[in-house]
């Protein structure tokens, strides 16, 4: 990792450990309490996102909880330890966790948020007390949600600047992302299997022709390599990415989850900021940016396959709607909002 992009990135992601690691346990002071936190980091235990949380090992020791924090460079394997108990909370991206809760894995599907205001509203709905019932499945809740940016698609080839021109194309594609796979599928590319661990290495050394990721992961992940010398970033959100800390709700108090909402949210304008900062480091040359005739079109496209995977039961209604309504709010002349 060489940008500091991701570092600052991890710091707002560390604060909800550290919220998670300080809620108030009612315990004596002569008792410590042990709890596992899986952290995904695509470096491993000497990457930025797991160095910033083990700086709150000693701050949650001193509230009584001796914090275990475990490295994982694989999202995949990090998310099946979580589900076999063998972590008490866990750090993924929100398409990873919907495994976990189908709402809020909703929230990043395909064109539902178009951009950071849509977004802001989104997060300050789920951070409200009253939120809370769509943010538990079972016997998991979601304790916190936290803005990763908006993910583009990055080419190598400059020439490739349109929906039609995709035909054909390697695209490297989450292959246990229905909703990704059925995207790739629906414009004529095709899916070259792959996870957060390889689909830089896949793309950077030509294995395939595009990827899509956040700004955010541009310097740390090298996609320049990719991009470089005839490539580029296409400036259209397919989708708004995410992290999301997940409990196993027996092991933690009743409170905790709304705990780490609450030092979330305050905490909002700092992942802004991070994500603006990525967005500014990658060159303006670099940018592709579509026509707005185009848009409007890319736009509709994503709804179609939105609303297939909706009523293929891949998407949570309830999330689905609530982010409809937000985007009416920010933008009542929508044509989807005539309906």
């Amino acid at each position: 990792m060489k940008s500091v992009n991701l570092p600052r990135k991890a710091t707002a992601v560390a604060a909800l450990c550290a919220a998670l690691a300080l809620s108030p346990f009612v315990q004596a002071e002569s008792d410590i309490m042990e709890r596992s936190f899986c952290v995904f980091d695509p470096v491993g235990a000497n990457g930025p996102l797991f160095a910033i949380t083990k700086t709150f090992q000693p701050i949650a020791l001193k509230q009584g909880i001796k914090l275990d924090l475990r490295a994982y460079t694989d999202e995949k394997v990090a998310a099946e330890d979580f589900k076999a108990g063998q972590c008490d909370a866990v750090l993924l991206t929100g398409t990873r966790a919907r495994e976990f809760n189908k709402f809020t894995g909703t929230l990043e599907a395909m064109g539902a948020v178009p951009g950071e205001e849509e977004m802001r509203l989104l997060y300050n709905t789920l951070s409200q007390e009253k939120a809370r019932p769509f943010l538990i499945d079972g016997d998991y809740e979601v304790a916190g949600v936290f803005p990763g940016g908006a993910v583009y698609l990055h080419t190598r080839d400059r020439a490739i600047d349109s929906v039609e021109k995709l035909q054909g194309k390697r695209i490297a594609t989450l292959d246990f992302d229905t909703a990704s796979v059925r995207m790739v599928r629906h414009v004529g590319a095709s899916v070259v299997g792959s996870n957060s661990a390889n689909f830089a290495g896949k793309f950077n050394n030509g294995s395939v022709d595009l990827a899509y990721a956040p700004a955010v992961a541009y310097s740390p992940l090298e996609l320049y390599k990719g991009v470089n010398p005839n490539g580029g970033v296409f400036k259209y959100a397919l989708a708004y990415m995410n992290f999301q800390v997940i409990i196993h709700r027996d092991r933690f108090p009743d409170d905790a989850g709304q705990m780490v909402r609450d030092q979330a949210i305050k905490r909002i304008d700092e992942a802004y900021e991070i994500i603006a900062e990525a967005e500014a480091g990658i060159p303006s040359d670099v940018w592709m940016h579509p026509p707005q005739e185009d848009v409007a079109e890319y736009d509709k496209m994503l709804r179609k396959v939105r609303l297939s995977l909706l009523e293929d039961g891949v998407y949570d209604e309830r999330a689905i709607s609530l982010m409809k309504a937000i985007r009416c709010r920010v933008d009542g002349s929508r044509s989807e909002c005539a309906s």
